[in-house]
């Protein structure tokens, strides 16, 4: 029996690997808000129109939400250094020819290839991550650094976004990342693990068409919903046929002989949880950053700058708040309660933000940022590391990918839904408000305060989502037990002991 090099003892070199994971880690995430900022510029300078904006942003997600699965896969296959770095160099390459666009055409085409190397690099560094730290206090705290930045990439995007756009060029926005990804290609080539276990892998070519498909006929429809309207056939067909397709996939899993998402992955109790409640959380998290950023900006007259630099206080309650979690109050108490607050804490900053007038000041708005900042930090890590605990390790890249995917949908999914209800408040307010002077920041106000309502609600449905389904300590010691009996390898998993809680 070859437990050992299953399971090798920790060496100084994990923390070195954790750096080069969250360095990944942000790169991706903040590219999902880096470019907003830049957009005005980029129109300006590239001159297209306001219709096609939105594939600026639409592209990318449509490439990253429709690939992740496949690109989870393909790193279990080929081995998840080889996917890591691969997908490091794809994600440089397509950042400096975005920088160096001359037309709206290869800007979006660039923004589309950053979108599938990070489908590629997002499940592959969680996987590195979940298949590093296998001591479950350390485990917890990796897991805490690495959800703080899940949480907090969007606004750190936000402030990078409007420092880059404010002191140089939009162009910088793309370039940025070129460095970063040259420093993590380098740390990579050099800390990860080389050996790879290649095992019975193979790739279900049916099951990914489907998921692919599907999930970018998911994506693209809902974004649609703003700009054509629910009744268009161009939003509810894709929709509907994404749908259709990945029903279709899980029937597919269920047969095939190596399924691209092994039904395990997803049908036990906390991981399946743990998904849903990465989808509604980032559903609800997109949508504040949609609405807060257009409010300081279009509302209170901030500068792209000064808008980022308001939201450091997000990301710096969600620093304080994960690695509190991680180091006290998640060994103490447990996702099952931690969790649930971190949903009503996320509601509670929502309804401060129905508040916000067109008078309030930055002491009105940095509560609600704050407190926001606190619920992130305690949902995020704990989500992350339930997502992948005690998954095997031949399908950590699976269930690595299916929490990225569940990120992304539900920040596609949140958008549009949440920009739809905006708009359509608006439009109706300003109909029966139209002799009134104010009417065009009236309907503004109105229209944010109703997307943080429905937002609210989003939070409310996570609080009972996850009290509910979320293990108890018992159900959880319970099972600990009955897997330590029936498997006579254990190394083969990641431990869990760090959530018997």
């Amino acid at each position: 029996m070859s437990a050992a090099p299953a399971t090798p003892a920790p060496s100084r070199r994990r923390w070195l690997v954790l750096a080069t994971v969250a360095l990944a880690q942000l790169m991706v995430v903040l590219d999902t808000t880096i470019v907003n900022i830049a957009l005005p510029t980029a129109q300006a300078d590239l001159g297209f129109g306001d219709n096609d904006r939105q594939w600026v942003v639409t592209a990318y997600a449509l490439a990253f939400g429709g690939l992740l699965l496949l690109g989870g896969r393909l790193g279990d296959i080929i081995g998840r250094r080889r996917m890591f770095l691969i997908s490091l160099v794809g994600f440089a390459v397509a950042s400096a020819l975005g920088g160096f666009a001359d037309s709206f055409g290869l800007f979006v085409a660039a923004r589309a290839l950053q979108g599938v190397f990070a489908a590629g690099l997002a499940p592959a560094a969680l996987a590195v991550l979940t298949t590093t730290f296998t001591v479950p206090r350390e485990r917890a705290r990796a897991f805490g650094v690495f959800g703080a930045i899940a949480g907090m990439g969007a606004a750190v995007g936000l402030l990078l976004g409007g420092f880059l756009t404010e002191t140089f060029d939009w162009r910088w926005n793309l370039f940025v990342n070129v460095p970063i990804a040259v420093v993590a290609f380098v740390a990579g080539f050099v800390l990860l693990e080389r050996r790879h276990q290649r095992g019975e892998h193979r790739l279900d070519v049916i099951g990914a068409v489907l998921a692919s498909v599907g999930l970018f006929a998911l994506v693209y429809g809902f974004s649609q919903a703003e700009p054509r309207g629910w009744g268009d056939l161009l939003t509810w067909g894709p929709i509907v046929a994404g749908a259709i397709l990945l029903v279709a996939f899980v029937q597919r899993q269920r047969t095939a002989a190596h399924p691209l998402l092994p039904l395990s992955v997803v049908l036990d109790r906390d991981r399946g949880a743990a998904f849903l409640t990465m989808l509604i959380a980032s559903a609800g998290m997109f949508g504040v950053f949609l609405f807060v950023t257009y409010y300081l900006q279009s509302v209170l007259g901030y500068t792209p700058m000064r808008t980022g630099v308001a939201f450091m206080a997000t990301s710096a309650a969600i620093i304080v708040t994960a690695q509190l979690q991680t180091n006290l109050l998640l060994p103490r108490f447990g996702p099952k309660v931690l969790v649930p607050i971190g949903m009503a804490v996320g509601a509670g900053a929502l309804v401060i933000f129905t508040t916000l007038q067109a008078d309030s000041t930055y002491a009105h708005v940095w509560p609600g940022l704050a407190l926001f900042g606190v619920a992130m930090g305690l949902i995020m890590p704990a989500t992350f590391q339930l997502a992948t605990l005690g998954v095997a390790r031949d399908q950590a890249g699976a269930a690595s990918a299916a929490v990225s995917t569940s990120q992304q949908i539900g920040g596609a999914i949140g958008t549009a839904v949440l920009n739809t209800i905006a708009a359509t408040a608006a439009t109706t307010f300003a109909a029966a408000n139209a002799a009134s002077p104010s009417v065009g920041v009236d309907s503004a106000l109105h229209s944010f305060q109703t997307a943080y309502w429905w937002a609210a609600a989003f939070f409310v449905v996570g609080l009972v989502v996850t009290a509910l389904l979320f293990r108890t300590r018992a159900d959880r010691a319970a099972r600990l037990a009955a897997t330590a009996t029936a498997t006579p390898s254990p190394a083969d998993e990641t431990p869990a002991p760090a959530l018997a809680h």
